[in-house]
């Protein structure tokens, strides 16, 4: 066939000139050698050297999460104290009886309660996420120590106190407020309360006189209790970390209780704090303070079936009141609680009366 003897006749071909060109016959049987591939591949930037992603085998929980794989809810103020010296500091600080009723507020999940339930009679722990209840019931079911333990779900401002003697706790940050006031109105009385706060609301409750952060709360905190701060506890003491810094203070009730009526009180400072490095003469001058004393005079003159002068300025009374008793020139910023004392009984026998 025609093909067969063309490709005979390149085969010849190709014999003929390797026998005359030895050389050729290498060149023409060596091949070039492959450039070696380069694989592309996407380079990713090191994030992490720790497995955070749960279901993953060796992985390590994110510092927000348990091993269990539960999450902590930071809008609930759940930071977990995980430090046990700083633990075992607060618990010494209370001075804890073996007889004692232990009142704790967000135990999460046990931490400060197991060291309570070794050292006191009965523990009280207020909690209001159920899922730290099924966490503080897995934790000390099987144990010898669950019997002394009393786990109350729900929202502690909301729910009537236990009768207790101390309160130990990790408040969570956002009810320090209410649930000091809380505390202190509480009877009956306990003996004293360590509690962790944030650190500006720490300072804030041991502020003196004088002081840039004296305030409405001080000078009501102060009234009701002793107040000492004990320590400062840094983020890291906690999981997850908050954003702020904290401290551990004590707390321990006035006995006896100041006899004076507290709505009262708490009703003058509302006025003289509002504008605290102000005098009380300019305190006492806006309209919307003159209307709402105004009309408290008129409600206990009725009572006291006394007749109200023709002419009568409310205005010019209160500063009659502070001018007498030398208060027209002092500033709420600066005044001790024998002040503010002595400023409320002035305006009572007068029959200025703030609720």
């Amino acid at each position: 066939m025609p093909r067969q003897a063309a490709l005979g006749r390149r085969h010849q071909h190709r014999r003929e000139s390797q026998s005359r060109f030895p050389d050729l016959r290498v060149a023409t049987s060596t091949r070039m050698p492959k450039a070696p591939v380069q694989k592309r591949c996407r380079m990713h930037k090191e994030v992490s050297r720790v497995c955070t992603k749960p279901g993953v085998k060796g992985a390590k929980p994110a510092s927000g999460t348990l091993p269990q794989g539960l999450v902590f809810n930071t809008e609930l103020g759940q930071h977990v104290l995980k430090n046990p010296l700083v633990i075992t500091s607060m618990l010494e600080k209370a001075g804890l009886k073996s007889t004692d009723t232990v009142l704790e507020v967000g135990p999460g999940t046990g931490n400060m309660t197991s060291k309570l339930l070794e050292r006191v009679k009965r523990v009280v722990a207020c909690e209001i996420d159920s899922r730290m209840v099924a966490e503080l019931h897995k934790r000390f079911l099987s144990t010898p120590l669950h019997s002394k333990l009393d786990i109350r779900l729900g929202d502690v401002l909301k729910a009537d106190l236990p009768t207790f003697d101390v309160c130990v706790a990790n408040l969570p940050y956002q009810i320090s407020s209410p649930f000091v006031f809380k505390l202190l109105l509480h009877r009956p009385m306990f003996r004293c309360a360590v509690l962790m706060f944030q650190k500006e609301f720490a300072d804030r409750l041991v502020a003196k006189p004088g002081d840039k952060l004296y305030c409405r709360l001080t000078a009501n905190t102060q009234l009701l209790a002793k107040v000492d701060h004990l320590m400062k506890v840094g983020k890291n003491n906690f999981r997850p970390p908050p954003k702020v810094e904290s401290s551990v203070v004590r707390v321990e009730p006035r006995n006896p209780v100041p006899d004076i009526n507290f709505s009262e009180w708490d009703g003058l400072l509302r006025i003289i704090f509002v504008r605290k490095n102000k005098t009380l003469s300019a305190g006492f001058k806006q309209s919307a303070v003159l209307q709402t004393l105004e009309k408290n005079y008129n409600t206990w003159c009725s009572l006291q079936e006394k007749k109200i002068p023709e002419g009568f300025s409310i205005k010019e009374k209160i500063q009659e009141i502070l001018i007498e008793g030398n208060f027209e020139k002092k500033r709420a910023r600066k005044m001790d609680q024998d002040d503010i004392l002595a400023l409320l009984h002035a305006f009572n026998k007068e029959g200025i009366h703030f609720v």
